[in-house]
């Protein structure tokens, strides 16, 4: 999260967690949306630098979009791996 500080990529850690869960249909609670959005925020760059689609440009907004990103994909694998365990 380039450009966004401590502070920021906290606020971004949580929305990113929050919309994941919404998109999701998910709801975990305040702590489990920060640590989702923040998991999200370190894997969305590997996923999207990968695929050639960061963003070039830092800040607010693209940390948000690609944290969500990371955090949407945190949550499919998740529950793959949950349905196996449950199953």
């Amino acid at each position: 999260m380039i450009g966004v500080g401590i502070l920021g990529a906290i606020i971004v850690g949580l929305l990113a967690g929050w919309i994941a869960e919404n998109l999701m249909g998910g709801n975990y609670g305040l702590l489990t949306s920060l640590v989702v959005g923040l998991i999200g925020a370190l894997i969305g760059p590997v996923i999207l630098g990968s695929l050639g689609l960061m963003p070039s440009s830092g800040g607010f907004l693209p940390s948000l979009a690609v944290s969500t990103v990371g955090a949407i994909v945190f949550l499919f694998v998740l529950r793959l791996f949950q349905g196996k365990v449950a199953v």
